[in-house]
């Protein structure tokens, strides 16, 4: 991995779209939420995805102006639409489904030239399973994937799109899997049937897929990070709970935040743990912050001022 420190960039592969809420529309897609806290939290990162030709679509782009975030590898699909989906929030343990329609314009991603610059220059590359659900997205992702130096696969299942064949197939080449105990217990559990504790689930992945890193997050029971040598668990921060639309893409961007800034695990996994807090406690995915702001909110918790 790259350790360039005075440009930082992490290049988001996938979905951009609107997700419709209870309380009203707000831009979302896992790839341009940790594109946006990467933003917020000072990195340089980008955005490879598509919006179609409409009204949509321009307001997304004029959002992703708005807050800094570059444009030029979001591309205009002249026939397809722009992503809408339809959120549903559990008022009882706050957990989210989504409608997610097909096709739409993230499913036709072009391979245009400087897109593989682009992405063998960058310390990382993210990518997650929805954008790998239509053949033309999935042909350039996996293009892609091959010129990068560090790889992370965001799984975030949302069935019925993904196959096992697909999953296995953006497993292979990631350094990195981060995923929720319910996805690893899943997928493991294709491998080895037999495997019970997390722990197992995990050592399944990493040594099948010759995985580097895994990290899980179980919501309000913390976060875990594992290699073939170490295991390092982290709680969760106590907030009050709006919704969790985000936390786990937020947590990841807080994670390769301090990981290319080459910070300890431990810094890494608060950091990481504060960030799903933050959000998780505003509405949506990306309400606007600074990095001050986050900061602050980690002071104030770590003194218990509420």
């Amino acid at each position: 991995m790259k350790t360039n420190q005075s440009q930082i960039a992490v290049v988001c592969f996938g979905e951009i779209l609107w997700d419709n809420l209870p309380g009203g529309r707000r831009p979302g897609g896992a790839p341009m939420n940790v594109a946006y806290h990467l933003h917020r939290l000072g990195l340089e990162s980008k955005l490879v995805s598509s919006i179609g030709q409409d009204e949509a679509g321009r307001e997304l782009l004029d959002f992703l102006k708005a807050i800094g975030l570059e444009t030029s590898y979001v591309q205009v699909h002249p026939e397809q639409k722009t992503s809408e989906v339809q959120a549903s929030v559990n008022p009882e343990n706050h957990e989210v489904t989504y409608e997610i329609l097909a096709p739409v314009a993230w499913d036709f991603i072009r391979l245009e030239p400087a897109l593989a610059s682009v992405v063998e220059d960058a310390q990382a590359f993210v990518y997650g399973t929805l954008s790998a659900r239509n053949t033309a997205s999935k042909s350039t992702l996996r293009a892609l994937i091959e010129q990068s130096p560090y790889r992370i696969f965001d799984v975030n299942l949302r069935a019925p799109h993904y196959t096992k064949e697909t999953i296995e197939q953006l497993l292979r080449p990631a350094h990195l899997a981060k995923l929720n105990k319910s996805e690893l217990t899943l997928i493991a559990g294709w491998y080895n049937p037999n495997c019970r504790s997390e722990a197992a689930c995990v050592e399944v992945l990493l040594n099948k897929f010759n995985l580097e890193e895994v990290l899980v997050t179980k919501g309000g029971d913390g976060a875990s990070y594992y290699s073939h040598t170490l295991r390092y668990d982290y709680p969760a921060y106590n907030i009050d709970v709006n919704d969790t639309i985000g936390s786990g893409d937020s947590f990841l961007a807080a994670f390769l935040a301090m990981k290319l800034r080459n910070e300890p695990l431990e810094l890494m996994m608060d950091y990481s743990a504060a960030m799903g807090a933050f959000i998780t406690a505003q509405a949506g995915a990306c309400p606007p912050y600074s990095k001050s702001d986050f900061e602050r909110f980690i002071w104030k918790k770590k003194l218990g001022i509420s």
